[in-house]
This record gives C-alpha cells, structure tokens and sequence, in this order.
C-alpha cells in the first residue's frame, strides 16, 4: 500500500478532532476524503504530510514508517485552497521552488519546469507573475509546484473551493489526467459530493473526527451503511419500516425484500429510499413498480433542467409510512425526482394528489433506528426529552424521539403484563432503582436501553465491556452507531480475575486482539483495548471515576446481571450508559453500525 493510517489520533483541548482514523490507500490511486466543515478531513491531511504533530497513531508511506519524520523528508507534495505561491516569483521560478531548495542542477530544473508546464497546460507562462494569472491558472501553477520534486503521494486541499463551476470542472479533468499518466497516489480533500463523485476511484466520508465508511463512489451511494453517508451522499428518504421473516415493510403493509429479512424475529429498521427511487402515478393500478407506499399531496415541484424535483406530503393514515426524522411540523415529506421522458408521460402539479411507489429500498443495517422515552409521566417523560445528550443523538442521527407512558416503570416492582415491543431504543431516567426498570423492560422484548442522568456532559470517552461473549457482536454494533455521532474515543475494556494465570492472561489478551478485529471488519469501527483485573462491575466502576465525561455500554445475556451484579454501578447515575441485550443462542440480527 502507498499509505496506511494506523489509528490517527490528533486533539485539541482534549477534543479528538481526528478520533482513531486507519486507513489503507493503494499504489496509484486517487482517494477522496469527503465531509462536512469540521469534520477532521484537513486536519489529517495535514498529518500525512508532517505539517501537524498527532497525540496516537501511526503513518506509513510506501512501507517506511514517517510518523516521525520532518515533513520535507516525506517525499509528498501538497496543494493547498489558497494557492499559497509566491507573489514576487514568476510561474517558473514557483515551480523551480522545491528543486531549487533542494539543490538541483540549473538545468534539470528548468527540464523539469517545461515538463510540468506541459502537463498542467501553461506552456509559453513561465515569465508571468501569479498577479497576471487567472484563479484557475494560479491552482495549475501550486499543482506543478508541487510535482516539481516527483514526491510519492500528491495532497490536495481543496484546491477548487474559490474557483467559479466552469474554471473548477476543467481543472479537476486537468488533475485528474495529470494523477493517471504520473501514476502518482492521491488524497484529495473537499466537502462537494459532485467532486468527489467526478475524480475518485474510493471515496471515506468523515464525520465528528472519525472515517465512518470507505468504498466506490457507486458503493457508497447505493449501499450505504450510516445513516449520515446516506445523507450525506445525496437527498435521501430514511423511512422507519418493520423487518420480519417477510422482508422489511411500512405501514401494514410489505414492502421491498432486503437483506437479513429470514429467520429474524419483527424489528424496526430503517430504509434508505433515493429520490429517483420513488415513482408518481394517478392510482396504485398504474403503478409500474410493485410497491406501494402510500397516497399524497404534492407540495412543491422544481424544474432544474435535465430532472424534475417535486415534494410531497403523505396522507396521514394509520397505517402511513413514517419518516426516521420529523419535519418541523411532524408531516411526512417524501422527496422525489423524475427524468424528462417521466415528467412527459405524467405531468404534476402543485396541490394534486398521487398515488408513490417504490422501485428499490436499502435497508441500513443499523442497530439504533429511532428512541422510545419510557417514562411513568408526563412531566418525567417531558424531562427526558429534553435531555441535551439525547437531542444531540437523535439530531445527529436523524432520527426520532417517541414516548411512551408506563406507569408501573420505576415502581419497586415493576410487573404489568405486556406482549408489545417498544420500537428503536427506549429511553429511560437514571435512579435508585433503575436496574429493575431495565430488567423489566428487557423482558418485554426491548433489546437496547438507554440510561440517561438528568444532567450529563457530551462524552468524550465511551467504554464498553460485554459479561457474555454471545452479546459482543451485538454490543460491538451499538456502540459503532453511537459512536458515529459522537466525538468520543472508544475503549473496549475486559476484566479478568485478580488470581488469573498466565495462560489465561494471554487468552484475555488475544480476546482483545479479536474485540478490536471485529470491531473493524464487521463495524468499521476502531477502538483503544484495556485489559483489568478484579470483579468486573468494581474495575468498571474505578475506571469511569477515574476521569469526567465518560458514557457505559454494557453488553449482557441474561437480565438478571442487572439486579445483581450490576444494579450499584447501573444506580450511581453519573454517566449515560446503554444496555444492549442478546440471550445466549439467540440469532445474531444481520446488522452493523449506522
């Protein structure tokens, strides 16, 4: 591999803007790092190239190890937003910059620049000043410049954000023709999707400091696996559905087959339904796709040339679809568009009503679609929906809050009969007696709990440790979409015995080494390990007191460990904790982290 990230930790004020990013980028190719403002997407191209220090981590360039190396010695060459060239040089002497720094000889340096020229289209400019130059020109002269002294990988900065729509989509085809007859490895980084699309071979998408998925631009946009990167990567329809051994569905009634609809027992899920995904028509009869997703009101329609964009609000029925996240009225708005030859065959208006349907759905493989507030009142219910960790979750993830009134939760004995899952992850108020609240409400088929304190800062740490080997894909997963929107470290902590062995030590070792295995392969989700000693409820409890801003996910297989061994650590109710719940045998949901 030409790069490999191992880990990239960088912080700020004990912020992790770049939180445990590994990565590996192919002799060649050109990768994309893609994400909104804020996201760490610079700050760690300013990492690969030495020009800012890291707290953890690891970079290899081509095989040798330059996590330590002075940033001239990298061998890579970085283009930066703003040109940076100097304003008192000619374009030649710009481009002769780093191989005059380096001592070449006069003439290779100027065999060299006439090669750059040709290649970034400005022969016959060497004399000019960067002032006689346009904009576009000006980010020609900072490519060549930075190709001037054949380095091994090409950083870029984005480098088109002050360039106007023309001038930048002429440069990036001048770049990218440039990177495939060098051969040269690339990063580029940008917040554009139509960027990204246009020039990489992969693209990772960062959020909250963290890569939260890497693959081909087709990959990501049509099998997305995080709800932000659906989102992110285009306008798209997140609708709650239920998955069953029929397949997923909305409303009362079936929808599109997806994968792991066999053998699981009814859930909540959440669909991915692109605009160009949904068809308009008069009736269900002239429906070409087979499913049917509802009736509605077309509320706006927008000619924008090639394609046709219309939105439109759902007749609110029982048995409607639901959106993962309300709009501000709580209405259902599907987004759609339509080609020309669509738009000709059946013309719409504003105020008409149609009939939707679906072509195709992606059912992410998320374990948190949306959260229930469990709570015995309204004024307890009301509390906890403005809990500031979990507003901040559920906007993050653009998902859901429901509640739920039950009003023998949080007595002493909780025991009223009930054959109705809450949907998504129930929320619940930390107490005294929070333990049997859990215990009760994980025995009436809720699967994960959120424990919330009334007041609890963001944490900047998430710890996770599981009592059972058969809940820790399942507490893997959880904690992966927690931690998507999150900027948290993760640390995956087991405890053994203090009179353990030294063969069992080693065993409790290599179970480290698989956490954090499957941690990546399955949930793209990286983690620090910590291996402790003593009864597990204790060390867990020591190690969340050892420092503030600390949230638990506890993985368990049978819920009476939450009325024994950990009702004192579950009733201090200082820090958030989620409880994820799989019996020993039960089968694995085919999910991961979204």
């Amino acid at each position: 591999m030409s790069i490999t990230l191992d880990q990239l930790t960088k912080r700020y004020q004990g912020v992790p803007v770049v939180n445990d990013v590994s990565l590996e980028i192919g002799d060649g190719e050109f990768f994309v790092l893609l994400g909104p403002s804020g996201s760490g997407k610079s700050t760690l191209l300013r990492a690969i190239a030495g020009l800012s220090g890291l707290d953890h981590g690891r970079i290899a360039l081509h095989g040798r190890d330059v996590t330590h190396v002075s940033a001239r010695r990298r061998g890579v060459g970085l283009v930066f937003q703003n040109y940076a060239l100097f304003r008192h040089m000619t374009v030649g002497e710009n481009i002769e910059f780093a191989l005059r720094v380096r001592r070449v000889r006069a003439a290779q340096r100027r065999r060299r620049r006439q090669e750059l020229l040709r290649l970034v289209a400005l022969e016959g400019m060497d004399e000019r000043l960067p002032a006689q130059l346009s904009g576009g020109q000006q980010q020609r002269v900072a490519v060549a410049r930075a190709l001037a002294h054949e380095p091994q990988v090409l950083l870029l900065d984005e480098p088109f954000g002050a360039l106007d729509a023309k001038i930048r989509e002429g440069l990036r085809r001048t770049i990218r023709e440039v990177q495939r007859e060098l051969g040269i490895t690339t990063i580029l980084v940008t917040h554009d999707q139509e960027e990204a699309f246009a020039m990489g071979d992969r693209i990772g998408v960062m959020n909250c400091g963290r890569l939260l998925e890497s693959g081909t631009p087709q990959d990501l946009y049509t099998r997305p696996t995080t709800r932000f990167v659906a989102t992110f990567l285009g306008a798209a329809n997140l609708i709650l559905a239920r998955q069953g051994s029929d397949g997923p569905r909305w409303g009362a009634r079936p929808a599109v087959h997806g994968p792991g609809a066999c053998g699981a027992r009814e859930r909540e899920v959440v669909a991915v339904v692109r605009p160009e995904e949904i068809e308009i028509a008069r009736s269900s009869e002239t429906l070409a796709c087979s499913n049917f997703l509802g009736r509605g009101v077309v509320e706006e329609v927008l000619f924008t040339g090639a394609l046709e964009r219309a939105r439109i609000r759902l007749d609110e029925q029982p048995d409607a679809p639901i959106l993962a996240h309300a709009n501000g009225d709580g209405a259902v708005l599907i987004e759609t568009t339509r080609p020309q030859f669509e738009q000709r065959a059946f013309a719409i208006s504003r105020g008409q009503s149609v009939t939707i349907g679906v072509r195709r759905a992606h059912v992410l493989p998320t374990p948190l679609s949306s959260f229930t507030i469990c709570a015995p009142n309204s004024s307890a219910a009301e509390r906890l929906a403005g809990n500031s960790l979990l507003l901040d979750l559920s906007s993050r993830m653009k998902t859901r809050i429901r509640k739920h009134l039950e009003p023998m939760l949080g007595a002493s004995t909780p025991s009223r009969d009930s054959t109705a899952a809450l949907p998504g992850t129930a929320v619940i108020g930390a107490r005294a007696g929070v333990a049997s609240d859990a215990k009760w409400l994980l025995e009436h088929g809720v699967e994960e709990i959120l424990i919330l304190p009334e007041h609890a800062p963001a944490p900047q740490r998430v710890l996770i440790h599981w009592t059972d080997e058969s809940a820790r894909s399942a507490t893997l997963a959880a904690s992966a979409s927690v931690l998507r929107h999150l900027a948290a470290e993760a640390i995956y902590i087991d405890v053994l015995p203090e009179q353990t062995s030294t063969a069992e030590r080693s065993f409790g070792i290599r179970a480290l080494l698989d956490a954090r295995s499957e941690a990546r392969a399955a949930h793209g989700l990286e983690i620090r390990t910590e291996l402790r000693f003593g009864v597990a409820a204790q060390a867990l409890e020591q190690r969340l007191s050892e420092s503030p801003g600390h949230m638990l996910i506890v993985g368990v297989a049978s819920t009476s460990q939450l009325t024994s061994e950990l009702a004192a650590l579950l009733a201090m109710a200082r820090w958030p904790v989620l409880l994820v719940h799989r019996e020993r045998g039960a089968p694995a949901h085919s999910r991961s982290a979204a």
